[in-house]
């Protein structure tokens, strides 16, 4: 037996060492299709890049410039493509985190309304310089504006592009105007710049989260003891549902009218509070027996009003989605415009038209980037900062359109991102306050007060994310600023 052993048949070697490469062959094939998977996404985002440069250059057909307008195609691809990484993901993420949709679903629904949002609602002219930053006057003259203007799109798309990549939702106006500060105060000097605006903008930074806190924790409290905990949730479910919807309603149709319909036709705050009025008693009457239908035969217990805000809330992430491609889609294609208009007419000049290839660009560049990179920010919005259901989800989509019409009440500049991302963490907050609130009645009730260790233990915001996005905000503007002076000095050495 052991010589057997120690002169074993040369075939059964073979097949060993041959399973042996086999199984070390289909290791390596793993590996390659895992890492191939990774390269999928950035590969068809640089197809998309490589486009937009081909149809400015088709477009352009050997015109003097045409090679700085290809270069500035590619840069607003690129910018458009990492807004929709980061930007949409304020939108879906609330109603995907409650399930009220799934993550293919919403980025279906995001993609089709963003797109209709910018080439439908988007303008047909944009302030060639964010928010009056930088009078475009002060630059030297209109080459020294067009490496501006391309030093802050391209400062602005790599800011994005690292905050997604850190997974931090940020503002892109922000990023936008931080790009025209930092490549405006190297060309022209720190007297170019409206500080009074910046100063406003820095405001924001506060005001927006804050704002949109607090209203989300305001309607979460009107449900909690109008609805919730009521003895018969149904019969409340009832007549507050079309309530709050009707307000949704409303609230959007003025929302809309702000942010979209103001590109087709000029439109004041008081008519547009005047549409969401009729638009919102509507609503209300409306879904009053349609809600009495749905609510019939559902058991009393708080699971069964989750489905009462699910549609209404699919419909608000539709809509905040259409608003936010008619007014984000300049932060790509205002630059880019604007180095199209100098370039072909040779002047500076403060508004421009938009010509449809550029806004395409901006709108296709949005839903291509969602759709390639957005479920990592939708997935960090709608789950890891507060467990989120659709009654939370949707006071959260209602605080949106509520701050931003407070705001141009009060003639604040405010961020959607900022907005959206605040409420999500004012409903955290009030949960957490209000779950103390209740275990410390029950306490006192028991004579067993909650101990130390286990309020702790009850937290329901995630503490580690709230920093590490108040952190992105507060360096958006100065890391954009300093990426676009150095790309400006770097532009301007070149040429």
């Amino acid at each position: 037996m052991t010589v057997a052993n120690q002169n074993p048949d040369p075939r059964v070697n073979q097949w060993k060492t041959l399973d042996k490469d086999l199984k070390r062959i289909g290791r390596v094939e793993e590996g390659a299709h895992f890492v191939a998977r990774g390269l999928v996404a950035p590969g068809l985002a640089l197809a998309f890049i490589v486009l937009a440069g081909l149809v400015a250059a088709l477009l352009m057909g050997g015109q003097p410039g045409q090679l700085v307008v290809i270069a500035a195609a590619a840069i607003g691809a690129y910018m458009a493509l990492n807004i929709g990484a980061n930007d949409v993901a304020n939108n879906m993420g609330p109603a995907v985190g409650s399930k009220a949709m799934t993550l293919l679903f919403a980025l279906i629904i995001a993609a089709v309304f963003e797109s209709l949002g910018a080439l439908v609602a988007g303008g047909d002219v944009v302030k060639t310089v964010a928010k009056g930053i930088i009078e475009p006057t002060a630059l030297p003259d209109s080459t020294h504006f067009v490496w501006a203007m391309m030093s802050a799109l391209l400062a602005a798309a790599l800011w994005l592009n690292l905050a997604t990549w850190l997974g931090a939702p940020v503002s892109t106006t922000h990023s936008i105007v931080g790009g025209v500060v930092g490549a405006g105060i190297v060309a022209a000097g720190f007297g170019a710049v409206d500080w009074t605006s910046m100063g406003m903008i820095a405001a924001s930074w506060v005001i927006s989260p804050v704002m949109g806190g607090v209203i989300a924790a305001f309607f979460l409290a009107i449900i909690k003891s109008k609805v919730i905990y009521v003895d018969d949730k149904i019969a409340a479910a009832r007549k507050w549902v079309p309530i709050l919807i009707g307000i949704m309603a409303g609230a959007f149709a003025t929302y809309l009218a702000l942010k979209g319909l103001k590109h087709l036709f000029k439109i004041t705050l008081l008519q547009a509070i005047a549409i969401g009025l009729v638009v919102g008693v509507g609503g209300w009457l409306i879904t009053l027996p349609m809600i009495r239908r749905q609510s019939e035969g559902m058991e009393n217990r708080k699971k069964s009003l989750k489905s009462l805000f699910s549609v209404p809330l699919v419909v608000s992430a539709a809509l905040l989605s259409f608003a936010h491609g008619a007014n984000d889609v300049a932060n790509a294609v205002g630059p880019l415009a604007a180095i199209v208009h100098t370039v072909e007419q040779g002047d500076i000049a403060a508004q421009v038209g938009i010509p449809f290839w550029v806004m395409a660009v901006g709108a296709l560049g949005i839903s291509v980037g969602l759709l390639l990179f957005g479920p990592k920010l939708i997935k960090l919005v709608g789950n890891e900062i507060t467990k989120l259901n659709p009654m939370r989800a949707y006071c959260v989509a209602l605080s949106a359109a509520i701050t931003v019409i407070v705001a141009s009440w009060l003639g604040l500049p405010v961020s959607s991102t900022h907005i959206a991302v605040g409420g999500i963490f004012g409903v955290g907050f009030y949960r957490e306050w209000h779950a103390e609130k209740r275990a410390r009645e029950l306490g006192i009730k028991k004579g067993k007060p909650v101990p130390p260790e286990e309020r702790k233990r009850r937290l329901l915001v995630r503490r580690s994310h709230m920093l590490t996005v108040a952190a992105a905000w507060v360096v958006t503007v100065p890391a954009s600023a300093a990426l676009s002076a150095v790309l400006y000095l770097i532009l301007n050495a070149i040429t």
